[in-house]
């Protein structure tokens, strides 16, 4: 099984860190062997089959994509993979965040359709009442969000790839203002994209290289990026693509004596949500519980 290796947080810790995991390829190929339940599965419990079938450990399941975001790294991959075959039609969506193969889709029964004790059906969709599927549901908004972002990119100019870019690391807390950042895109960059300040005070800066590739970046284009970095005299650079990288690309940025960070689409569409780059928010919920310290009375 191919897999590869991607830059995550431990949710007990906040720390950064490297895990393998089984690649995207290995991903839809396991998707497409799910036996899927007539009205379909959802990609929370699409992920944890393939958890199973990947012989995950507890580490590999859990790492986050962020110290920002509680999002699994291996959910966040299972849903953008099963949506990219949703777009390629060899998956379908009965619901939103669900997915079937279209062979097994059939007209539901009054019965099938009767919400369970624990989900309410609205529109469409069954809205889980209890908090943890409510999280669940809430990772799968945020999933379907991250595979929708990467799309929109992939539709839109190699120009306006480079702007959002500058337009992320400048929310990000870089270069301080974007009239303070410069995005190069020209014939003849040398191949560098974009130039920005790593402080306000501009005391360093860092060169970003931003591909909108759908096929994994391999060694090469790391390797003439350091090119490039070279010939300006610099010693840091951003990576940036909206795919994911081979760990041949990984294990080069160890081996250089260059500050190389690599951002796949999965990070870069969830910084995104983050710092509100591309996204708006639409409705804003509170879960509350009762305070018993307002109810526990003196003398208690």
């Amino acid at each position: 099984m191919e897999t590869v290796t991607r830059t995550a947080f431990d949710p007990e810790t906040d720390q950064a860190y490297e895990v393998e995991l089984p690649s995207n390829e290995a991903v839809q190929a396991a998707l497409l062997a799910l036996d899927y339940p007539a009205r379909g599965m959802s990609s929370m419990d699409a992920a944890n089959q393939l958890a199973e079938y990947f012989s995950l450990t507890d580490r590999q399941r859990n790492v986050i994509v962020s110290a920002r975001t509680r999002y699994s790294v291996f959910a966040h991959m299972v849903n953008v993979e099963a949506n990219n075959l949703v777009k390629s039609g060899q998956l379908m969506k009965p619901r939103r965040g669900w997915f079937a193969k279209p062979e097994q889709i059939r007209e539901e029964s009054e019965s099938d359709t009767a919400p369970s004790l624990s989900a309410v059906e609205i529109g469409d969709r069954l809205i889980p009442t209890t908090e943890e599927s409510i999280e669940a549901n809430y990772q799968q908004i945020q999933g379907e969000l991250a595979a929708d972002l990467i799309q929109r990119i992939q539709d839109n100019s190699p120009d306006f790839f480079e702007e959002l870019v500058i337009d992320l690391l400048v929310a990000m807390g870089y270069g301080g203002s974007h009239e303070d950042a410069e995005a190069v895109g020209r014939s003849g960059d040398g191949g560098i994209d974009g130039i920005i300040n790593e402080d306000r005070l501009g005391l360093d800066v860092i060169y970003v290289q931003a591909k909108r590739w759908e096929n994994n970046v391999g060694e090469p284009p790391i390797r003439d990026f350091v090119g490039a970095l070279a010939g300006k005299g610099a010693r840091k650079g951003i990576f940036i693509t909206t795919s994911d990288f081979r760990n041949n690309a990984r294990n080069y940025v160890k081996t250089v004596d260059y500050k190389i960070v690599l951002i796949d689409g999965h990070q870069l569409a969830q910084f995104m949500i983050d710092y509100n780059v591309g996204v708006s928010v639409t409705k804003s919920y509170e879960i509350k519980r009762v305070d018993s310290d307002y109810f526990a009375e003196e003398g208690e």
